[in-house]
């Protein structure tokens, strides 16, 4: 089954409305299901979020595997400190893992984003 991360645009409302409808779920008796979302702003957060370069790093990274930011610099052909900054950032947000050796890798198969007026 593959690992999705939604990926929604929404106040802090946002996850607290997803944890209201969590706690009516418990208090039913009704089971929780997992849900990963990764809450931003608004659209230019998301954007500046997913820039083309760090999307073009997701990309590179998850086909690759775990790979050191040295490694993955060489392979993206961008400056070592750039990419280290991005990974840093994608890291924070939950879109990256870093292994205990420093090791970056993408755990999800599939980010889906959402926009809602």
């Amino acid at each position: 089954m593959p690992r999705v991360l939604e990926i929604r645009l929404g106040g802090p409302g946002d996850a607290l409305d997803r944890f209201e409808a969590a706690w009516n779920r418990v208090v039913e008796g009704r089971p929780l299901k997992p849900l990963q979302v990764l809450t931003l702003e608004d659209l230019p957060a998301l954007l500046k979020c997913l820039s083309p370069a760090r999307t073009r790093l997701l990309q590179e990274l998850r086909k690759a595997g775990p790979i050191s930011i040295y490694e993955l610099s060489k392979r993206l052909e961008r400056n070592y400190k750039n990419v280290h900054t991005d990974v840093v950032q994608l890291a924070s947000l939950g879109l990256i893992d870093r292994g205990a050796e420093g090791l970056a890798s993408v755990p999800w198969d599939v980010l889906r984003a959402e926009l809602s007026f």
